[in-house]
């Protein structure tokens, strides 16, 4: 089991055997749950890109079936 010691500033470092299977790396968040039977769960606080998404409005107005279909005639007869 790997083991650290605590600093007098109240640091320690995560074993790398922990680091690694947490994948976590330099500057990386990790949060803390203590529990009621008094185990205290490391866990990291990593967010996957694919949870961002629709977050901010977006500035883009869609474009329909039919003015697709015009630009395609556009390009096709090189007007």
């Amino acid at each position: 089991m790997p083991v650290s010691t605590m600093t007098s500033k109240g640091q320690v470092t995560i074993p790398k055997q922990v680091r690694k299977a947490l994948d976590l790396d330099t500057g990386d968040r990790v949060s803390f749950l203590v529990r009621d039977d008094g185990v205290v769960e490391l866990r990291p606080e990593t967010t996957d890109l694919k949870d961002l998404f629709g977050i901010l409005p977006s500035k883009r107005k869609g474009v329909s079936i039919e003015d697709m279909d015009a630009a395609i005639e556009r390009a096709a007869s090189g007007t």
